[in-house]
């Protein structure tokens, strides 16, 4: 998922898929305010996430588990027959072995998606979402969420206030995605020649800002241009791509291109841009030249049908800032329906984001206890 720029949402519409309870109970043991346990839309927050992790990486320790850094897995060690996994090589020489590794990588691990596909074992493409950040006032969004009168400052004992905004455009869905009240735009990039950007609440949601992804469907068929040369990945080179021409367009040092929204509808670039929680800095751009034409199509119908549902989404006060373009893994990795290994080589447990079976940290984590099931059935 996210990993290191994760802020901790919780909530999920996986309800079906295992006792989600459970998972925030794990949480509160390992430092969660114990509100999550009955918050409508959980969420731990940036600033205390990494004292949680810390602590659920010494209970690992503690049952006997060990947790190695620095250990970039670079390849897999088989069997003679090459039909089962033995276990990974790490880019520093150490192997580990094992009778079953689960994958359990994030959806931007994408020297894992290479190692598989020099091993040659099937891939498959999937849809993803591709966009741009979109950052309101908080007060915006609190006005127009409780219907204060314009000046009336949010009673304190509201919270931010959110929104979550969908439809579907010629085909594509177009949509809200990761909104975070009172929060941070951030820079999230896993390369030097990439902008991308993501977004962050503290645990107490008071930044003066409100932003949310705003994004549009991406299906395979979008990529097909380089399915040839590519196979599987074809989806990640499209996404890379966008990505390097996106940190042109910022000018270096992670900043990042920007417009206001009304300028984006009228498709001119902006004189001015306000201020924003985007630390790196903006330059202003028009961003319909850097989106492909028909995701910038899509958002400029959204952003005029959202403003209707929501007065001033797309207003003078709203703000684009590009690219988003992890909202999800452009891969799939497949596994058996019932023992839940890869078809081509037994012991592999694809699991979680990365491996395109989950969408966040709950369904991620539900994923996860899945495939430890399946492990222990199988040994």
């Amino acid at each position: 998922g996210a990993g290191t720029f994760s802020d901790g949402k919780l909530f999920t519409r996986a309800t079906k898929r295992g006792p989600v309870s459970e998972i925030y109970e794990t949480f509160v043991a390992h430092g969660a305010d114990p509100a999550i346990l009955t918050d409508a839309h959980p969420h731990i927050g940036s600033n205390r996430l990494p004292n949680i992790i810390k602590a659920m990486r010494e209970s690992i320790l503690g049952a006997g588990g060990e947790v190695h850094f620095r250990s970039r897995v670079d390849g897999l060690l088989r069997s003679a027959d090459g039909r089962r996994l033995l276990g990974v090589r790490c880019a520093n020489g150490q192997e580990y072995s094992g009778d079953a590794v689960i994958l359990a990588t994030g959806h931007s691990a994408r020297d894992i998606y290479r190692l598989l596909q020099r091993e040659g074992l099937l891939l498959e493409r999937k849809a993803f979402a591709v966009g741009v950040r979109i950052e309101h006032p908080q007060s915006l969004i609190d006005r127009a969420q409780y219907h204060l009168r314009p000046g009336e400052a949010r009673p304190e004992a509201l919270p931010a206030a959110r929104y979550t905004l969908a439809t579907k455009i010629d085909g594509r869905g177009v949509h809200s995605f990761c909104m975070c009240p009172g929060g941070f735009i951030v820079p999230a990039a896993t390369e030097n020649d990439e902008v991308v950007v993501n977004g962050m609440s503290l645990s107490r949601r008071n930044s003066p800002f409100a932003n949310s992804g705003f994004v549009v469907t991406v299906e395979p068929e979008d990529t097909d241009l380089y399915l040839p040369e590519y196979g599987a990945l074809a989806g990640i080179v499209w996404q890379k791509e966008l990505e390097i021409a996106t940190a042109n367009a910022g000018g270096g040092r992670q900043k990042a291109p920007a417009q206001l929204a009304v300028d984006f509808l009228a498709k001119r670039l902006s004189r001015s841009l306000p201020r924003s929680s985007y630390h790196p800095g903006l330059s202003a751009w028009d961003l319909n030249a850097l989106l492909p034409d028909g995701i910038a199509r899509r958002m400029a119908e959204g952003l005029r049908l959202f403003n209707r549902k929501l007065h001033g989404f797309a207003g003078e006060e709203a703000l684009l800032i590009g690219c988003e373009t992890r909202t999800s893994s452009p891969v799939r990795i497949p596994r058996d329906e019932h023992s839940l290994q890869h078809p081509q080589l037994s012991g592999l447990y694809p699991c979680g984001e990365g491996a395109g079976y989950a969408g966040g940290i709950v369904s991620a984590a539900l994923d996860g206890r899945h495939c430890a099931e399946a492990v222990a059935a199988a040994l």
